[in-house]
């Protein structure tokens, strides 16, 4: 089929709009899926997907479509994640195709990600086609939504498709939509073979597996591939397309997406956005690939069992082949012994990934409270990145702490202004501005520090509004604090993996409810275990986990008061000495208790 004929899109949208299910339909008009094969959500195939009702990774799929002027194309659709956490997944599919679908729900209009994703698809030089869906729920408001999306774009309202992916209503117009508005694929089919990997995932028999879209030339089985960036050579052992399964034809050309498993057999060597050529005909340069995503949130993953330490690293491999954004470093701890230090791109990208690691790889793991990355400027000048209070010098030689602010953009309805502000001030956030989008519903951009954000601040803007609010956040640079390096003592000794970084003036306070909540979580011993928060030698808070007292009275009835008073005194004995040489052995629950920190 020649490139006229191709059509590379892909959808874009907020979380919960209705892509996965727009997805759908569109597979089961063209056809590629069977009625007998057909489920909701079909392109979500990971069981946490499915569960949560939520895209975390970008997937392809190839059709077929017979448009109305009687010719018949190809179409790629990459169904992509609508939550701010994955954005990352969305910049990579953008870089794949030449044209969006922008979801919009007619209930909800214009939401944070909305905004975000369209962003990245402008940046992208994508053709936008806005589609209005769910025009069949009870409170839909297509006409109004339509126009709000008509205006973003600038084009007419008339323009704007109004779907219901549910009930399949108007779906084939969006079909003919995209063979008419969205370009062909521009690569030269004569030139040396360049393919842009996008994503990829390990398979034990076949290595790892490239999606790849190829942008100029072809590949087919039998030749040579090198990978530009490192110059490793390889031979595929299967090149192929999606239906969503994976299937064989031995050849892809220009402007097709599909898939070549490499043969290599780690991780490392195979990068998403790198280029593959023709080992024997290189191309002179390589695509344009991707910023490496920054993480934003590091926390430490630790095996319940020592012993599972080599089985946590090879997972974790395996799990930054699927996911870029995933990295990690081997660290110790006195308490937890040895472990990987992981950053994240947010609160939620973390819950995943320790989820998939349990479920797919059968590990048991104890996590830590996540914290951000600081910059921390030496008295020489010096100026070093630290993610783990443990890692701060000593403050002798510190001049400043500077921590990652963000621009954040809230919309919410203007009835929930107040709650909103409140809840931001009282996290150090800055006011910045006010926008309405129209009478009912406005923006509201702050600057806040990232520290106060990762936690619940979702979930309480969530509460503060009955839901109606949505965030999108961006990185914008690091600021000077007043920081400072708070411990936590367990029976008078630190535990590195709860000391935390806050600022001086909610110490007190962060301090005194970790401990009230850690006093909960840690099981009684037969000794009194003080629990502490420090700043330097400074203890801010104490609470005492109080012993468990064996009742060695009770085969005293009666008798001479000396001899009770002489078995209590060799149990209070026994008790100092299991202070001194006393285990406290700290449950998960104990490294939670920093994110579920209730505000007073």
């Amino acid at each position: 089929m020649g490139q006229e004929a191709i059509r590379n899109f892909c959808i874009i949208a907020h979380i919960d709009h209705g892509k996965s299910t727009l997805a759908d339909r569109l597979l089961e008009l063209t056809g590629t899926i069977s009625p007998r094969e057909m489920a909701e959500q079909v392109l979500d195939s990971m069981d946490l997907e499915r569960e949560r009702g939520i895209t975390i990774k970008a997937s392809a799929v190839r059709m077929t479509y017979r448009a109305a002027d009687g010719q018949t194309y190809e179409l790629n659709l990459i169904d992509t994640p609508g939550h701010v956490d994955f954005s990352y997944e969305v910049s990579r599919a953008l870089a794949a195709c030449e044209g969006a679908l922008l979801v919009v729900d007619a209930s909800q209009g214009i939401e944070a990600q909305t905004m975000a994703n369209l962003y990245l698809a402008l940046d992208a030089g994508l053709e936008i086609i806005p589609v209005v869906n769910k025009i069949d729920l009870p409170a839909a408001r297509p006409d109004e939504v339509a126009k709000e999306v008509a205006d973003l774009l600038g084009v007419p309202a008339e323009e704007v498709l109004r779907v219901s992916a549910k009930e399949g209503t108007n779906v084939p117009a969006v079909l003919e939509a995209v063979v008419q508005k969205v370009p062909p694929p521009s690569g030269r089919p004569d030139a040396p073979l360049r393919a842009l990997i996008f994503d990829s995932h390990y398979d034990p028999y076949k290595g790892v597996v490239a999606y790849v879209r190829v942008v100029d030339g072809a590949v087919e089985k039998g030749c040579r591939l090198m990978l530009m960036s490192t110059g490793l050579e390889t031979e595929p052992v299967e090149i192929g397309i999606f239906t969503p399964g994976m299937q064989p034809t031995g050849r892809l050309e220009a402007g097709e997406v599909g898939y070549i498993a490499t043969g290599l057999k780690t991780v490392r060597e195979c990068r998403v956005g790198d280029t593959l050529t023709d080992a024997a005909r290189p191309a002179e340069e390589p695509l344009p690939g991707y910023r490496p995503a920054k993480p934003m949130v590091f926390a430490s993953l630790y095996p319940v069992e020592a012993e599972d330490y080599q089985d946590l690293r090879d997972a974790l491999e395996k799990l930054r082949l699927n996911d870029a954004a995933l990295t990690f470093e081997p660290e110790t701890s006195q308490a937890l012994q040895f472990g990987f230090r992981c950053g994240f791109l947010g609160l939620f990208h973390m819950e995943i990934v320790q989820e998939r690691l349990e479920r797919e790889y059968g590990l048991d793991l104890i996590a830590t409270a996540p914290s951000v990355a600081y910059q921390v400027v030496t008295t020489r000048g010096e100026v070093l990145e630290v993610s783990r209070a443990a890692d701060l010098p000593d403050p002798s030689v510190i001049r400043e702490i500077r921590e990652p602010w963000m621009k954040v953009q809230i919309f919410t309805p203007a009835a929930y202004i107040g709650p909103v502000m409140e809840l931001v001030t009282r996290r150090r956030g800055q006011y910045e501005t006010t926008e309405y989008l129209d009478s009912q519903r406005v923006v509201l951009t702050f600057h806040m520090p990232l520290s106060e954000m990762i936690v619940d601040l979702h979930d309480r803007l969530k509460s503060a509004t009955r839901g109606y609010a949505s965030m999108d956040y961006t990185f914008e640079g690091y600021r000077p604090g007043d920081l400072v390096k708070m411990d936590i003592l367990v029976n008078e000794q630190p535990v590195d993996a709860l000391a935390l970084i806050v600022h001086r003036d909610q110490a007190y306070e962060k301090g005194s409810a970790l401990v009230r909540k850690m006093k909960e979580v840690i099981p009684r011993q037969l000794f009194p275990v003080p629990i502490q928060a420090a700043i330097g030698g400074r203890i801010i808070a104490r609470e005492t986990v109080r012993a468990l007292r064996k009742d060695v009275l009770a085969k005293c009835y009666g008798g001479d008061v000396t001899r009770k008073r002489k078995l209590l005194e060799k149990q209070k004995a026994g008790k100092k000495r299991l202070k001194q040489f006393g285990q406290v052995v700290l449950p998960q629950e104990a490294f939670l208790a920093i994110l579920r920190l209730e505000e007073e």
